[in-house]
């Protein structure tokens, strides 16, 4: 027996709207060769450079022995390497190879591509209403935990 609560509605959409960007998992993979998981480390590593294990880990959002096993992965793949700190050796640096930037510049200009379709599918009136609700929606699952 289902209510057709408003909670109950959002949360039906959200899980359709990951079954629907779940489409972009298997096109990364397709593409590139690479899991969701390392396909994200590289975005962020290609976006800030020059990263820790730990931070990496925090934008993320994922546990740090997670976040190794895939940057092992990436490292192992000739995609990102590791830098330990000259003045503090338990600091080590991730960062992108040259073929790992590649592999970089060639997610994001499909990502980019893709979302301007989706954006340009989106009425020009509604599209920073869109953005707006997207950024509340964000905060309200950033401040809760699920299955307390």
């Amino acid at each position: 027996m289902s209510k057709n609560t408003k909670s109950q509605v959002l949360r039906d959409l959200i899980i359709e709207l990951e079954r629907r960007l779940g489409v972009l998992e298997d096109r990364i993979t397709d593409c590139c060769g690479l899991s969701m998981a390392q396909c994200h480390a590289v975005v962020e590593l290609g976006r800030r450079n020059n990263i820790s294990l730990g931070s990496l880990a925090q934008s993320l959002n994922l546990e740090n022995s997670t976040v190794s096993r895939t940057v092992n992965n990436l490292v192992n793949g000739s995609l990102a390497e590791r830098t330990e700190d000259s003045t503090d050796r338990r600091y080590v640096a991730i960062t992108l190879t040259e073929e790992g930037q590649q592999v970089y510049k060639s997610i994001e200009n499909g990502m980019d591509e893709f979302f301007d379709r989706i954006m340009n599918r989106i009425p020009e009136e509604k599209q920073e209403q869109v953005m707006e609700s997207l950024v509340v929606l964000l905060e309200a699952i950033g401040s809760e935990r699920c299955c307390k």
